[in-house]
């Protein structure tokens, strides 16, 4: 069966018992759904979360980049996320139907189940589509994007024999820091992290798959853990 869209999910409980370790479910807290998101739907999406200590190293980049603050955004600045959100997209599912909520946790534990946890390295500072007219301002990833390429190829299988289209894109590993489209001066924003990203050398341990729901209202989006898979070797 085919949904229409990437579809998936509500704060009810997870599965656990897997083989891979159990995965845990976390109940539902505030959320403000966008007028278009239809009823009974939530906005998804499959990561791995970064390390407080990188968080906060990144914080400290992303504000000098800036040259401002980046918890409230000022006139010309780009459209910074939170530092506290921070994380590396697998697969973004987009508005999920709630009851299909099982479904995408399963789909998250037996991608988990069987790979060890690893190293990630950031390094090197980057922009989408380009330098020049850049929209998406990001971080690099060195060591560990051939895993996280990996995983996002296990999610894509289980979600596809559970119905969600494939997604046969290339992955492309980054952190995303901004958005900048419309943004006057964003090719000068995008050159500045350029060349700090050349001093980027940040690592931790990934050890968990996180699904994730967006919390959308005024500013930059929030994110709520609904469960989490360990990464666990067979």
């Amino acid at each position: 069966m085919r949904l229409g869209g990437d579809r998936v999910l509500s704060g009810r409980g997870g599965r656990t018992g897997d083989e891979g370790g159990s995965i845990r479910s976390f109940g539902p807290g505030g959320f403000r759904r966008l007028e278009d998101d239809p009823a009974g739907t939530s906005r998804l999406f499959i990561a791995v979360p970064v390390a407080d200590d990188v968080r906060a190293a990144v914080g400290e980049l992303m504000a000098g980049v800036a040259g401002a603050s980046i918890e409230e955004r000022a006139a010309g600045q780009p459209r910074w996320v939170r530092v506290e959100g921070l994380h590396l997209t697998l697969r973004f599912l987009g508005a999920t139907l709630d009851e299909r909520q099982e479904d995408v946790i399963a789909a998250v534990g037996a991608a988990a189940r069987g790979v060890a946890p690893f190293a990630i390295a950031l390094n090197g500072g980057g922009a989408f589509p380009n330098a020049y007219r850049p929209r998406v301002l990001w971080i690099g990833i060195g060591a560990g994007a051939d895993v996280l390429g990996d995983l996002a190829r296990r999610l894509n299988d289980e979600l596809v024999n559970l119905g969600w289209a494939s997604d046969d894109r290339p992955f492309q590993g980054h952190l995303t820091l901004a958005r900048t489209d419309g943004v006057a001066g964003a090719d000068e924003y995008a050159r500045r992290l350029a060349e700090a990203g050349k001093d980027v050398r940040l690592t931790w341990q990934a050890d968990r798959l996180v699904l994730y729901k967006s919390l959308l209202g005024r500013g930059p989006a929030r994110y709520q853990a609904l469960a989490e898979a360990p990464l666990r070797s067979l």
